[in-house]
Order: C-alpha cells, then structure tokens, then sequence
C-alpha cells in the first residue's frame, strides 16, 4: 500500500477526547498490550498527531504520529501497527518467519506467498483468515512487515503451503517507514534460528560472525601489545625493539610520506578524486553498513542508503563526475576487476547485489573512517564545517501608524512605536476604562467617541456606527497598524522588520525540452545558507543543482535542482531544518500519486 508515495490532507494535533477513543481502539486490536505499556503508545501528555493521507491507489489513510514515528494507520476503520510500533512490542501480533530475500520482494509490493515462509520447530502462529499479522526474518524477532491473513493456519496447512499467505499493507522502507526517522529495525534473539535447517542451511550470519571474532582474537594472541597496557612494554616475538632515536626518525619518514601523498593527491584530476571517493564509500558500505541477511540488495537501494550515507563530511557523491558516469558501470567494475560482489538482473530492467565476498582481501584490509552521516552539517565555501543551524523565534509586532497616533498618546507611544499584539490589547482597554465608554447596558459594547470615531470608522459608518463589540474594536485597530516581525537568531540580537515575512517558496519550472526544475527562493531570510541546502539536496536526491541571482533583490540567491522535488525540500525544511510549515509555500505541488497512463 505505501510502496509508492502518498499525499498528505492535513496534519492536527490529536484531541482530548480523540486520543481517549485511540487508547480504547488499541487496547481492543492488542489485547496482549498492558496499561503500562498502552500509556507508552498513547501517552496523556505528549504531543500526538493525526494525519490523514492519501495512498497512490486513493485509499485514505489515517496515521498517528507519536515522537516523529508513525505508530499506527486507520484503514477503512480499522487499526493496523507500524513497523515502529511492532519494534517496540515484537510480540503484540502473531508473526510468520520468512528469508531475507523474500522482504526486498514485499518492499517492491508483493505479497508474502507461502512457500517462501519458514515453519519452525513451533509450528506456524494460530491465525483466522483476516487477522492483522506481521512478518519477520529469520534470525531476528523484530517485525519487518504488516499484513493481514488470507487464510487461517489450518487451511495453510491443508493446502500443501502453497499460494499467498498475508495480504502485505506496510514494510520497512516503505514510504510510510520513510515518514518517520528511518531508523532500521532492532536486533532481537530468535531461539528457534539455532535449531532452524531448511535445506542443509543454517544461521551463517552468526557462524560468519565467530570466524571474525576468532581471527581477531588470533592475532591478539600473536601479539599480547594489543591486548592491553598491562603488557604495553613486552616486544612481540620475532620483532626488535627500536631506540628512541630510531623511532623518531622512522615518525619523520612517515610525516615525509603522508605530506607527499597529499601533495600527490591534491595534483590529481576531480575526475581521478570522485573515483577515489566511490570505491572508499562503496568499501565502506560493504565493511560497516550492509548484512548478509539484507542481500539480495538493490543497487539503488544500496546507493541511496549505505554508500551516501557513508560520505565523508564536507564531500558529496556524484557519480556523474567520475570516469564511471553511471552505478551499473561502476558496479560491473568491482565485480570483474575486485571481484567484491555479484550483481544480478532479478527482474527486467532491476539490478541487485545478489552476492559479496566478504572475505576479499581488499575488504578485509579496508579500514573504515569514522562514521559519517550523509546529513551532516554541509560546509561552506571555505571548507569549514557550518555551525549546527537552529531556527529563528517569529513574532508578530504592530507599529502605530499616524491615523492611530491620537488613541496611543495617553500611553505615551508615538508614531512609529513597535508593539506586540498583547501590548496594544492592553493600551485600547486602560483607554476605554479612563474614558468610561463601556455601554451601561451591554458590557460587551465599547460605545463610539470622536477619537474612535476618527481612528477606527471608515468615512461611511461615521453616522451608523455609535458602538462596537470589544473585538471588533480589537481587530480594526490592529488591522489599521503596520505588520511588522521580530526574528531572534540563538546568540544573536533581535531584528525587527516592517511588512510581512516573506514565506520559503518552492515553485516548480518547466526548462527546455520539457523537463522539470524545482526553485527554492527566500531562505536567506530564515538564517539559511542557499549553498548547504543545495548541497544537502544534492545528497538527499542524486541530482543536480546550481545557483542563480535573484533579479531585482540584492543579496538573495535561487536553488535550482532537477526535477518536481518538493517533497524532498519540504522534508529537508520540516525535519532537517524545522522550519515551521506555515513559513514554506508550495508544499500543496508536490507530485502526487496515481496509476501512470
């Protein structure tokens, strides 16, 4: 259901009454949930949102949204669980056990066919046709998958396990996973994966795991340096101590060396530099992100989420900008000159990495740089690393305007005085207490004089108009001031400007040959810097992007990146940046979601 993506109606703050009813409905779908444990779901004083969406097949949805997770989706008036949800309480449905494999087919949309589901020594999960169920891996308790039964456990058995078994709704890194912090699923024990043999196979993620941690303990025997301080001044066997004096000379070496390296580095052409970049980011991704469990992976999948994320801070991926042009090229590389992996086409047109040989030695002697998050804090033109960005307090303020300058005298607050809205309440009802002109009969009333009369009525209602109600009275008056609005940056003095702030625009444009851009102006005005967004977009989507002056506004710069992109700028600026969506216009054209013709 969420293997394309979705269009979101509203977004509002769950209400009191509502959230009782959520409580009630998800203690009745779970029964197995404690209160303690429904208080944590439905908490009584944390935010919770509802978000109604709709699916690219026009089913409406309704999400609610705790701690920026999903955690659960209303379907035609019943309640499923999200994988977030399901991560927390592993057992609150029945589950079935499938392969690796068989998940990158339901993340595609498929549903999950019997014969790819694993029985264990326990049997299947006691399920009725149209039971809400989940579905895991083998080797790992954490659900990967929500559906429903389409059959019960009995009929499964009686028809040999053949044909379909769940309905699939939800997966992990499905776009409904993407709404959320897109955290992986957590590591939980399975007790049945130790007694598991379907085929002569067993659980070789954890056999492949002691083989790594007996090498290391290995060498550590070989050489008891490593082990610990307790031994730091004992010499490995068959290696000879050096003097102080050699030790500092073989240091100078070193340095001559590494400053050569970068000399030799910094000759190199942009071309050589991003192919150096890819086979770091690729080994890297094999050494510290991708799982044998996960395989087969697809190539875009891989790209996108372990090989960007991998990038060094300060540094993008752009495969276009190295000699291979495109990842299938550079992918072939590897696997006919490294032998590293095996890409396979497993359906038409769709590339996947079917097999990594972990025990390359070019992998195994790969050591991977600290890690690095691929949305880091982009830099700026000199190379330093931006300072973490914070969003600015807005507040609205109203200055007096020559018209209302008569009604503000008595408070002693001349043209031009900026206040804020609370501010100018307080001055107009001290005046209509001093001035008694609260109706006697109608408490609600504020009766007309001359200075009211000429401040607030317009030319017509002067012989009309004899009272108002108080907030009316409230209204003209600031209706009748200049707008204007504060911005507080962290650490850094406030600034007041007149009008109205100009909101983020995201408009999207049509170029030559019909192809589409999308433009980003007006960030300069909420602290941002057009160059780090346009960098973090280039991560985030893979595409292009350059920067234009805007005409007509001194120091204003225009993000152009190929492509309808605003769902992913509206992400960047709503979660990244957490720029309020009442200050971003365009959100409403994003591409929306439908059955191509």
């Amino acid at each position: 259901m969420f293997a394309k993506a979705f269009r979101v109606k509203s977004n509002t703050v769950i209400k009191g009454s509502d959230r009782r009813k959520l409580k009630a409905d998800v203690s009745t779908a779970f029964p197995s949930l404690s209160a303690e444990e429904l208080s944590e779901l439905v908490p009584n004083k944390e935010e919770l949102n509802v978000i109604k969406i709709y699916a690219h097949k026009g089913d409406a949805v309704t999400l609610y949204v705790l701690h920026k997770n999903p955690m659960f989706f209303e379907l035609e008036k019943r309640l499923y669980p999200t994988v977030y949800m399901l991560w927390r309480y592993p057992a609150a449905l029945p589950a079935f056990t499938t392969w690796a494999p068989v998940l990158q087919k339901m993340i595609g949309g498929a549903d999950l066919m019997l014969p790819g589901v694993v029985v264990p020594s326990s049997g299947l999960p006691e399920v009725k046709r149209g039971d809400c169920c989940a579905v895991r891996v083998v080797s790992n308790r954490a659900p990967v998958a929500v559906g429903t039964a389409v059959m019960s456990s009995a009929e499964m058995h009686s028809v040999g396990m053949k044909g379909r078994g769940v309905s699939v709704l939800h997966t992990y890194m499905d776009n409904l996973w993407a709404f959320g912090d897109k955290s992986g699923p957590p590591s939980f024990a399975d007790a049945d994966c130790e007694a598991l043999e379907l085929n002569g196979e067993e659980c070789d993620v954890e056999e492949e795991e002691e083989e790594e941690e007996g090498e290391k303990g290995a060498d550590e025997e070989q050489c008891p340096v490593a082990a610990g301080d307790q031994v730091a001044d004992q010499a490995c066997p068959g290696v000879e101590q050096l003097s102080l004096a050699e030790q500092q000379e073989e240091e100078k070496e070193e340095q001559g060396n590494e400053e050569e390296e970068e000399n030799q580095e910094d000759q190199k052409s942009p071309q050589a530099l991003m192919d150096a970049l890819l086979l770091q980011c690729f080994l890297h991704a094999l050494k510290s992100k991708v799982k044998k469990s996960e395989l087969p992976l697809l190539t875009s999948t891989f790209l996108r989420i372990h090989m960007v994320s991998c990038c060094p801070s300060g540094k993008q991926l752009d495969i276009k900008k190295s000699s291979y042009k495109k990842l299938s090229k550079f992918l072939q590389t590897m696997q006919q000159q490294h032998n590293l992996v095996r890409v396979k086409e497993l359906s038409k047109g769709v590339e996947s990495i079917v097999e990594v040989d972990w025990k390359n030695p070019e992998l195994r002697s790969f050591h991977a740089p600290e890690e690095a998050d691929g949305e880091a804090a982009p830099v700026q033109d000199g190379g330093e690393a931006e300072k973490p960005y914070h969003p600015p307090e807005i507040t609205t303020l109203y200055s007096v305007s020559a018209r209302l300058e008569p009604l503000f005298l008595d408070a002693n607050k001349r043209k031009g005085t900026i206040l804020q809205p609370s501010e100018v309440r307080s001055i107009i009802t001290e005046y209509v207490k001093k001035n008694e002109l609260v109706h006697e009969n109608n408490k609600n009333y504020v009766i007309i004089n001359p200075t009211l009369c000429d401040c607030l009525l317009e030319k017509s209602e002067y012989q009309e108009v004899e009272a108002l109600k108080w907030d009316d009275l409230f209204s003209r008056t600031l209706g009748r001031m200049q707008q204007c609005y504060q911005l507080v940056f962290p650490g850094q003095a406030a600034k007041v400007k007149k009008g109205h702030i100009e909101p983020i625009d995201i408009a999207v444009a049509s170029r030559g040959s019909n192809k589409k851009v999308t433009l980003i102006k007006n960030l300069e005005v909420y602290g941002l810097d057009p160059v780090a967004v346009s960098a973090a977009l280039q991560r985030r989507v893979q595409a292009s992007s350059v920067l234009h002056p805007v005409p007509g506004a001194k120091d204003r710069v225009l993000v152009q990146i190929q492509g309808n992109q605003i769902q992913q700028v509206g992400n960047l600026l709503l979660d990244h940046y957490q720029i309020p969506r009442k200050y971003i216009q365009g959100l409403d054209k994003a591409p929306k979601g439908g059955k191509k013709k």
